[in-house]
């Protein structure tokens, strides 16, 4: 046994959720953790950089920029879907918006037998996790010693303040912190940011402890297989610089590869439908038959409009010129408009009367957004997007072949199911009434696309939705926690049928919550790492502090 690539705990994927794991994983010194992550150790300034996910999202530039299969949903289009392919995953190309979504979120799946995920279970590792940097944040809610860095907008665009004036004249309220006590109303969202600088989960778990001898970071190393003995996962197989190596793990293979990764490489393991793996000739080690199954995402209506504004983003020479001394500006001190997340303000909202809880969300961005950033217009504009919190569709992600290198068949299934259509259309509606507003009663403001009626009827609405609506990057639940015999995993994360391995990601999530995903899969690691060490909660876990780990590391 080559004791070089031998380890207690073997985790695969390095985005959110894994750099947590092996930041909390690794503070016992006594313990080997290794972490595979398939894209390069750093993104580098495209990444630090706060407004350089234009350049990553769109691209394959540190993103794995997978499609999906036709939706019949959306006229037979295939949708877009770019994920992290980097250390730090997706955090390292998001927008940057910290979210935690409705309480009532966790509470449901804690009432549908995910014991310990209920929102008072879970509101501590949402603390832990948590740097908070915003002045007279509420303290109840909030955490100020976590690594991940959350901050006020550095320097916001005064555009914003049209558009949040928009929305209080259509009635709705202003609201300055998203993550309080009331969810409701619109605002600037707070983003994982420090000083203008992206503080993603590379940037907040890892880099503190890349000097501990018993954590070594694999990047440009791709999982292809878990290894097993039995029913127990002994270890992983990795393509490593076109060479296939074995890492054993004593203890557990935690696979944090996320909602489309995560399933892929339990099918390509032997876990997952006896039929699909049957189809590919795959041995099975244990018939999941969720494995896959239940993907989530929240449908995406965007409505464009050009305006003569150089304070949006845009290209023009006016607004050449102003990047360039925005340049000069975020060199300094990390201010300006690089330091934006582009989707700078939005907010939750209820689409009809008699709701308990939002159930859209809007992202208010300062710029034309067409096909995720792929298609560029000439001049200047903005973009409202409106998404639905919690889609009845189900869609799946199942293998194309048994190539580990190639990418899944991901099926959203966006807007097959009839509620969805009717929520998304209410919201779009919503929308549309605040370009009407006084506020907004903007000169030359011209739609991007050939728009409907929005105060006519639903047919022409529904035809453009089908005809544009793609993600807004938050699919979940491929590998669905529950209690009941069917789930993937257990409320430990236990992968049910085997040992020795568990899934950590936003895969797990049996529910989509009602907001933005990274936070929440943030917080499903924290936790992790207390049931994999069998801690009993966040009280009785605090990390280790700076001396600790500076000890370790020598």
């Amino acid at each position: 046994m080559d004791e070089a690539l031998t380890f207690d705990y073997v985790i695969i994927g390095g985005g959110s959720a894994g750099c947590v794991l092996a930041h909390r994983l690794s503070s016992d010194p006594g313990v080997r953790v290794a972490l595979v992550e398939a894209g390069p150790a750093s993104g580098g300034r495209w990444v630090s950089i706060p407004a350089g996910l234009i350049s990553t999202v769109p691209t394959h530039k540190l993103n794995w920029a997978f499609d999906t299969v036709p939706q019949a949903g959306l006229n037979g289009r295939r949708g877009y879907q770019p994920r992290g392919k980097v250390m730090g995953g997706s955090s390292a190309i998001n927008a940057m918006c910290y979210i935690r979504g409705h309480a009532s979120d966790y509470d449901g799946w804690a009432a549908n037998g995910c014991t310990g995920w209920s929102w008072n279970e879970v509101l501590p590792y949402f603390k832990r996790a948590e740097g908070c940097l915003v002045p007279d944040a509420d303290a109840s809610m909030h955490g100020f010693d976590g690594p991940l860095k959350v901050s006020k907008l550095r320097s916001p665009s005064d555009f914003n303040r049209l558009v949040l004036d928009a929305a209080v004249e259509c009635g709705h309220a202003r609201n300055d912190d998203f993550n309080g006590a009331v969810q409701d109303g619109v605002g600037l969202y707070h983003v994982t940011q420090e000083r203008g600088v992206r503080s993603d989960a590379a940037r907040a778990y890892l880099d503190p402890v890349r000097g501990r001898a018993n954590l070594v970071l694999m990047a440009n190393a791709h999982a292809t297989r878990i290894r097993f003995e039995g029913q127990r996962a002994s270890g992983v197989e990795i393509l490593e610089g076109g060479s296939k190596r074995q890492l054993t793990a004593h203890r557990e293979v935690i696979v944090s590869a996320g909602s489309f990764g995560s399933p892929q490489l339990l099918q390509l393991s032997g876990i997952g439908p006896g039929d699909e793996l049957q189809r590919l000739g795959l041995a099975c080690v244990a018939e999941r038959a969720q494995v896959g199954a239940n993907l989530q995402d929240h449908p995406d209506a965007i409505l464009t409009r050009r305006v003569n504004d150089t304070r949006l983003f845009g290209l023009s020479l006016a607004g050449a010129r102003t990047l360039w001394h925005a340049w000069g500006q975020y060199k300094r001190d990390q201010s300006g408009m690089l330091s934006t997340n582009y989707a700078e303000s939005g907010g939750f909202f209820r689409t009809q009367p008699g709701l308990d809880r939002p159930d859209a969300q809007w992202h208010f961005v300062m710029g034309m957004v067409d096909s995720h950033g792929r298609k560029r217009h000439l001049g200047h504009g903005f973009s409202l997007h409106a998404c639905i919190l919690r889609p009845q569709s189900r869609g799946s992600v199942k293998l194309a072949s048994t190539d580990p290198l190639a990418a899944p068949l991901i099926d959203p299934a966006f807007l097959t199911h009839p509620d969805d259509v009717a929520a998304l259309t209410r919201a779009a509606r919503k929308t549309a009434d605040l370009l009407r507003t006084k506020a907004l009663g903007l000169n030359a403001q011209v739609p991007l696309n050939a728009e409907p009626d929005w105060q006519g009827d639903d047919a022409p609405i529904e035809a453009f939705l089908r005809a544009h609506v793609d993600t807004i990057y938050h699919p979940v639940g491929t590998c669905r926690m529950g209690a009941d015999a069917d789930s993937v995993v257990d409320p430990e994360l236990r992968v049910r049928g085997v040992q020795g391995l568990r899934v950590v990601d936003a895969s797990v999530m049996p529910t989509l919550i009602g907001g933005n995903t990274n936070a929440p899969t943030i917080m499903i690691a924290e936790r992790a790492a207390d049931l994999i060490l069998g801690r009993s909660g966040a009280s009785d876990s605090a990390p280790p502090s700076e001396e600790e780990v500076g000890i370790q590391a020598k």
